[in-house]
């Protein structure tokens, strides 16, 4: 039928059976302004696709946390529930920070923000690191055996089409935004040809790290989906195969071939040194 001004069209979702996703969360550390969890591999953030309800968010949702007393200030600042400043790969561990008041969210949000753009701005590693008021960094472990103990890779990060991505899988591309990672070697494992890593991000593109280390000849151990030259594995990008036995679910076919979302990838947030987004320490 044709709409007219003032329908109403609702849409009733087949239910489906999430797959299992792990749902325990550590809490690192908590204040009357944000929290800094532990995220499992395999839980994703945010919901998208078939996880709807298995997601960090939705867990930030169900949980009691402490508020600030009703004498606080901040107690008409604080939100319903906590929510991610930033986020992680579903295949990614570690830490995750949460904002609990309005105004933690926003400058935290701006920091992550400031990242980005001092990678469009400077190359030299170093000197961003000391412009920032947030420093992420994480443990990889890649394929083959790093020469350098310490890389800068400045390939920047852009989107292309990808079969069973709907918004384009980002890959390095030389059109693509400014990106920066600084690449630390801990420990080279000769016998199985891998190398450990630090890697400290200046910029938050998605899938950097992944995409960076792959570009560098290195991809991450298991990454199913990203290979040498920061590329995706899987060749015909014109191909639409999609798996039936999906359907089920209510009309979801998962792609034949690996989706960003794939877990198997060995990647940890580790440590981040950052401004209290109200005290500044």
């Amino acid at each position: 039928m044709i709409l007219r001004v003032g329908s109403k069209l609702v849409y009733h979702r087949l239910a489906w059976k999430e797959p299992f996703a792990p749902h325990l969360l550590q809490v690192l550390y908590e204040d009357d302004d944000m929290v800094a969890l532990n995220k499992p591999c395999g839980l994703q953030v945010l919901p998208k696709g078939i996880f709807q309800q298995r997601t960090v968010l939705a867990q930030l949702q169900w949980k009691e946390w402490k508020m600030p007393p009703s004498s606080c200030s901040k107690r008409k600042n604080v939100q319903l529930h906590p929510v991610p400043v930033h986020r992680l790969g579903r295949g990614t561990s570690g830490l995750l920070f949460c904002a609990k008041t309005k105004l933690a969210k926003v400058q935290l949000a701006s920091y992550f923000a400031e990242g980005a753009a001092n990678a469009e701005k400077k190359r030299d590693g170093t000197e961003v690191g000391k412009e920032r008021k947030i420093s992420k960094f994480y443990r990889a472990l890649v394929t083959g055996i790093l020469e350098h103990n310490e890389d800068v890779v400045t390939q920047p990060i852009g989107l292309v089409h990808y079969p069973g991505v709907a918004e384009g899988l980002y890959v390095a591309c030389s059109s693509g935004k400014p990106a920066m990672s600084k690449v630390c070697v801990l420990e080279r494992l000769l016998h199985q040809n891998q190398t450990l890593v630090q890697v400290e991000i200046h910029s938050g593109r998605p899938h950097q790290i992944r995409i960076h280390l792959a570009y560098i000849g290195h991809p991450l151990v298991d990454d199913p989906l990203y290979g040498i030259g920061g590329q995706p594995k899987f060749d015909d990008l014109e191909s639409t195969s999609t798996d039936i036995s999906f359907a089920y679910d209510g009309g979801y076919e998962r792609p034949l071939q690996p989706v960003p979302g794939d877990c198997g990838y060995h990647l940890h947030a580790h440590w981040l040194v950052l401004s209290h987004p109200t005290t500044n320490k």
